[in-house]
């Protein structure tokens, strides 16, 4: 049988899994995806954790014992998932060691109610960094304008950071400043630059998303014949843009010092939309140095059916920006797109927290009444 996960890995694809809950980790399955399915890397979100947590009993044992500490709901909540994302840098381990730092990571993400909050973010990034204690851990920070000097920070405390929530190409160039002012602070601090990773997650799906439900509006033919296309696009530029950054003196200064780049990552890869492939934004954003992170269900469609045609993307610059000269003609504004997507995304990520909290605040009580199980109460 064709091993199409392998291609995408041989052709500098980084697969990384966006999910984790402690039935995959207690069940093995983490680590099967590692050993048989080529993923390198895990990442994590409220939501994951928030349906984690939600519906699953291997939870109870330590909900229990957090009961009878008579700890707060924020303290429980982190308990949890730092545990969790303990055990899966664990599972890493092998991959991390394997590619000298780069994959083995696993991101845990600061409380997004902190997404508009510098000081408060970096000193969250620093408190999971001490409770996950594993050096392949990824600290997520959203790319709003106060979550970007609380990158720098982060970064130039030592801690590695996985950038999320980035939909513009101009908010990712400040992205790679932020990750670049970091590394330079960083190496005037006395830190091991070797020692520092970043990825900057770049957001695909939802902007078709958000766009077609425009163009639909728009209604007319030119306008419907560009449903589908500026997700990658924009990804596609954002390459464009990560070429140029990484290509420059300034750099250069910092790989020279041992430091690795910030490498792009496609975010939120699974199709929202019946009339696209299934595995459409792995296919169209194959590149050298990229990080493609996948729901499981995008991992093996990929593994049936993907289609490996070498890069997909550093080719594609001048048609890439063509969509978007045709998205401006036919009246898209792209930065109320984007504005639009980053404002929805910090919602979703607090509706998520707020589930994830309340759902705890039950199983706490429950718990603390001696209930069999927790889960009764919610």
């Amino acid at each position: 049988m064709t091993d199409r996960l392998k291609e995408l890995s041989d052709a500098g694809v980084a697969v990384w899994l966006d999910d984790l809950s402690r039935v995959r980790l207690a069940s093995g399955t983490l680590d099967k995806l590692r050993t048989e399915k080529h993923v390198v890397g895990v990442t994590t979100n409220p939501t994951i954790f928030a349906k984690a947590l939600s519906d699953a009993d291997a939870y109870d044992e330590q909900l229990r014992e957090l009961a009878d500490r008579d700890v707060t709901v924020e303290e429980a909540t982190r308990a949890l998932t730092t545990y969790d994302v303990r055990w899966a840098a664990d599972v890493m381990k092998p991959e991390y060691d394997r590619s000298q730092g780069q994959d083995g990571r696993v991101s845990i993400e600061v409380d997004p109610r902190l997404a508009h909050e510098t000081s408060k973010t970096v000193a969250e990034a620093k408190a999971l960094w001490w409770l996950v204690d594993r050096d392949n851990v990824l600290i997520k920070i959203p790319a709003t304008l106060a979550g970007l000097p609380a990158i720098t920070a982060t970064l130039a405390a030592g801690i590695s950071v996985n950038v999320t929530l980035i939909f513009s190409l101009d908010r990712y160039g400040k992205v790679i400043d932020a990750f670049l002012d970091g590394l330079e602070q960083a190496k005037a601090n006395g830190h091991d630059l070797s020692k520092i990773a970043s990825v900057a997650s770049f957001f695909v799906s939802r902007v078709d998303t958000e766009i077609d439900k425009r163009l639909d509006k728009i209604g007319s033919d030119e306008a419907k014949a560009l449903k589908g296309k500026a997700a990658v696009a924009n990804a596609q530029l954002a390459y464009k843009l990560y070429e140029e950054k990484f290509g420059g003196e300034r750099w250069a200064a910092l790989k020279a010092a041992g430091a690795h780049p910030q490498r792009p990552l496609w975010a939120s890869t699974g199709t929202k939309s019946a009339e696209y492939k299934d595995t459409i934004y792995v296919e169209e954003l194959i590149a050298p140095g990229v990080v493609n992170t996948m729901p499981e269900s995008v991992i093996d469609a990929y593994a049936d059916h993907g289609d490996t045609r070498g890069d997909t993307v550093t080719g594609s610059y001048a048609a890439a920006q063509e969509v978007f000269d045709k998205l401006t003609a036919v009246g898209i504004d792209f930065d109320d797109v984007v504005k639009v997507l980053e404002e929805e995304g910090v919602q979703k990520f607090e509706a998520s927290w707020g589930e994830l909290l309340e759902g705890l605040a039950k199983s706490l009580d429950a718990a603390k009444k001696g209930a069999a199980n927790p889960s009764d109460a919610a």
